[in-house]
Order: C-alpha cells, then sequence, then structure tokens
C-alpha cells in the first residue's frame, strides 16, 4: 500500500517537468527529487514503526504466555471452604485509606516442605514413600503490620500434638487422635488438616499457606546461583546424601536441600540440630536474594519465579501470580537482619525420649505473641 501511494506522488512530478522544460526545468526536477525522499523517508517511518508495533504485539504475547505459565504452576487448596468458621478468629484489621501504601494487618503464614514423592526429580531427591507424603519443614511465618520485621517458629515434627478431627481430600473425616506425631496431620489430610493442627495447638488463625517440595526448593535455590553457608561440624548424611566438612560452603539446589534436610549427621540426630541448619538457609537464601536486583535482569527474574511457581502448593488466596507477587512487593523493605528465627520451646515427652512436647508457659506466650 505505501509503494503505491509513493509511486503516484514522483509519477506527477515527472509530468511537470515534461510541460514546462527551460528555466524552471531545474526546479521543478528538484521538486520532484524532494518527493521521491520524503516519501523514502516516509517508507522508512511507517516500516519502523510496524516493526516496533509488531515487537510490542509479540512482547506481550511472551509476557502473556509467561503470566499464564507462572500462575498454571501454582496448585492451589480452598483452605477456607474446608474448614469454615471452626477457626481462630482473624483479629480486626486497622481500617485502610486510599493514601496508605504499607499494610495494614500483620500476617500468619503456614509454610511447609513436603517431601513427596510425586514426579521424577522428586524422587531423585529422595522423596518419600509413594503411598503419600510428610510435612518434613513446617514454620509459622509471622509478618508484622508494617512488614519491617518478620519471626520465623519452627515447629519439629517429632511434636506430639492432639491432632483434631479433620475433613478427607477424598471425603469424610479423621478422628481425634491423642499423642500424634505432628507431621501425621498432613500424611492424613493434607494441606487442611495440616492448618488446622496448627491452628489448634497454637491458637492462632493461619492467614495463608505455602507448600513446596523438594524439586521446587533445590530449583529456587539454583535460579537464585546458589547459597552461601557456614556448617560448624562435619556432616556425613546418607540419609540426605550430604557429605560436608565444618566450614564455609557455596551449595547448589541439590545440596543445599539436602543440608535442610539431614539429621542424622548432626548432633544428637534430632529434628532440632537440623532446624537450626534450616534457619542458617533461611537467612542464606533472604540474603542472596537481596543481593540481586532481579527487576534489572528479566531472565534471571522469570527464572525465579518459574523456580518458585514450580512445586507450589497454596491456598486460594495466593493461587496466581498477581498474589504473589503483591505479598513479595510489601516485603521489599524487610531486610534478612529483620527475621528472627526461633524454634517452638519443647522438652522431651515423658511417654518416649524420642518425641518431643510444647514446654509450657513458654510456647504459649511465643504464640500468644503472633495473634
Amino acid at each position: 500500500m505505501f509503494l503505491c501511494v509513493t509511486g503516484h506522488e514522483s509519477g506527477a512530478g515527472r509530468d511537470a517537468g515534461e510541460t514546462g522544460r527551460g528555466a524552471s526545468g531545474a526546479t521543478q526536477d528538484a521538486v520532484g527529487g524532494a518527493g521521491i525522499r520524503t516519501g523514502r523517508r516516509s517508507i522508512a517511518l511507517r516500516t519502523a514503526g510496524l516493526t516496533l508495533a509488531g515487537l510490542l504485539v509479540a512482547a506481550a504475547g511472551a509476557a502473556g504466555w509467561a503470566y499464564w505459565h507462572l500462575s498454571d504452576n501454582i496448585t492451589s487448596v480452598d483452605i477456607d471452604q474446608a474448614l469454615g468458621d471452626d477457626r481462630p478468629r482473624k483479629p480486626v484489621a486497622t481500617p485502610s485509606t486510599a493514601a496508605q501504601e504499607m499494610p495494614s494487618e500483620a500476617l500468619n503464614i503456614l509454610v511447609l516442605g513436603s517431601d513427596t514423592r510425586s514426579g521424577a526429580e522428586n524422587q531423585r531427591l529422595g522423596g518419600g514413600d509413594s503411598d503419600g507424603a510428610r510435612s518434613d519443614t513446617a514454620m509459622v511465618v509471622h509478618l508484622d503490620a508494617g512488614r519491617t520485621s518478620a519471626t520465623v517458629v519452627s515447629i519439629p515434627r517429632d511434636t506430639l500434638v492432639t491432632r483434631p478431627s479433620c475433613p478427607r481430600p477424598s471425603g469424610g473425616t479423621t478422628a481425634v487422635a491423642y499423642g500424634s506425631m505432628f507431621n501425621s496431620a498432613y500424611a492424613v489430610g493434607g494441606p487442611v488438616c495440616a492448618v488446622k493442627t496448627v491452628e489448634a495447638m497454637t491458637g492462632v488463625r493461619m492467614d495463608h499457606y505455602i507448600e513446596i517440595d523438594f524439586s521446587g526448593f533445590a530449583k529456587l535455590v539454583d535460579a537464585l546461583g546458589g547459597v552461601t553457608v557456614t556448617t560448624e561440624e562435619d556432616i556425613d548424611d546418607d540419609d540426605s546424601r550430604l557429605h560436608l566438612e565444618a566450614g564455609t560452603h557455596h551449595l547448589d539446589g541439590t545440596r543445599a536441600l539436602g543440608l535442610a534436610r539431614t539429621r542424622h549427621g548432626i548432633g544428637d540426630g534430632s529434628d532440632l540440630g537440623r532446624i537450626g541448619l534450616q534457619h542458617k538457609l533461611v537467612k542464606a537464601l533472604l540474603e542472596r536474594i537481596a543481593a540481586q536486583d532481579l527487576l534489572t535482569d528479566p531472565a534471571k527474574l522469570y527464572r525465579v519465579a518459574d523456580a518458585v511457581t514450580a512445586g507450589l502448593t497454596t491456598d486460594t488466596g495466593l493461587d496466581s501470580l498477581s498474589e504473589l507477587t503483591r505479598l513479595g512487593q510489601s516485603l521489599q523493605h524487610l531486610p534478612a537482619s529483620g527475621v528472627r528465627t526461633v524454634t517452638m520451646p519443647v522438652v522431651r515427652a515423658p511417654s518416649d525420649p524420642n518425641r518431643v512436647v510444647a514446654e509450657e508457659p513458654e510456647a504459649g506466650r511465643l504464640w500468644e505473641s503472633l495473634r
């Protein structure tokens, strides 16, 4: 279409030159040449415009595909629907205004690491038995209202608790179980029972639920370029497939996962020693993320986002990329130094020296501070 318009303009210039030769011929030729040059510039500008428009459309299409892909990575569970009103009350939020930039209420998030064997990658990394999965790691993350500080409370998986009656994923309900290991809640009733058990033992309402499997954790560490941690003793644990000498190490995803899982190669072999290593990893991950300006590197940002969402299960309040992004943006002013890591106070269980129970009143005071 553009070539036809340009050709019409240059033809008109030639007709004028043929009917008016003489002193005005050179002038008319010059006018015709200017028309040709103007036409060429018009073609170039329009071509550049079309090219830019095409690139913008392609970029928008790629962005749309990336958004769909990342959101599609996420599995969600409607915990609010499953538990109904049989839960601790949610604190009344401070009324917010349009001018407020910071969140107006604290958040409590139950974060679980599961040892599911679902998928070849989880099996390769040492997932649990093929007939189910357990909550290998459990942390309650409390974010203050201003998002300038956070408390991460680890719950030992060997803690003996009263497991409440929970709805089963396949229908029906489980019976109340007394003196049951904490991580059995996930095994018998999945995320819903894990949340209900935590709320029953703490009296704290869980606003959100996040679960990541072995594969997702390893991919996240690799996408960040690994993490650096210091161990104070040698680790030699065939179960977690980790063998490290005491000292500072830069770990890839597979070895970082081994560090998060190891227990038999350190201390007395209990879950408490492993929790200490997990706290080191939490701090190392936060420092690694803070050291990288992901917003200036879209390719790396996508790799990290893809790793975060792969193998991720959330409640329905966090099951889209936009909701996870909103949560992440609210934490942009939370420094690694503002994160406190603690373990729920426990003592040896009188009924079993290999198990622990909550130490009261210390544990109760800790949970009260998070309400």
